[in-house]
């Protein structure tokens, strides 16, 4: 069952676009279009993932995942922490329908310890639906439907207290 998941420690609240009050720094990286992995990668030596959870689930595993998936027999579940220079920066939920792991795409049940980001953004084939923002207690959450040729993935990511997306983006001239 899914009440072991990553993310159960508080319940997320997930906004509509026009009720976020955020900054513009945070919000420029939940509203990341390109590969978390890659941005996290310029603000540490290492980016590392500890797979914490990997394995099918059913449709009743999902809670409130299904209205954004299409239905399934089984979905694969991979939750991962993902680190900074060994720095707890991010917790990422992906629930991937089986259909979804047919061809090439067969591989998403064996990425272990590689990032997430660094299969997904290897080729030309992803493309992403919508970002949705959320927060879980003081931490930020995006979720965002992916698809990898053409075949929905869904992935939320919790930004942690320690993450870069927290610490002041002075690039972009704010103080």
């Amino acid at each position: 069952m899914a009440d072991d998941t990553i993310l159960t420690s508080a319940p997320i609240h997930w906004f509509l676009t026009n009720d976020i009050d955020i900054s513009e720094s945070i919000l420029d990286w939940l509203m990341e279009v390109g590969s978390m992995t890659r941005r996290f990668e310029q603000h540490c030596q290492q980016v590392s993932v500890v797979p914490f959870r990997e394995c099918f689930i059913t449709p009743d595993d999902l809670k409130n995942e299904s209205e954004h998936l299409p239905v399934s027999e089984k979905y694969w579940l991979r939750e991962v922490i993902l680190y900074g220079d060994n720095i707890p920066w991010l917790l990422g939920r992906t629930v991937i329908p089986v259909e979804t792991l047919s061809g090439p795409d067969k591989k998403l049940v064996d990425v272990g310890t590689v990032p997430l980001g660094r299969y997904l953004f290897s080729g030309n084939n992803l493309t992403r639906d919508y970002i949705q923002i959320g927060q879980q207690g003081n931490n930020w959450v995006r979720r965002s439907l992916l698809r990898l040729s053409g075949k929905p993935l869904l992935l939320t990511e919790v930004f942690l207290p320690e993450s870069p997306a927290y610490k002041i983006n002075k690039t972009k001239g704010e103080k």
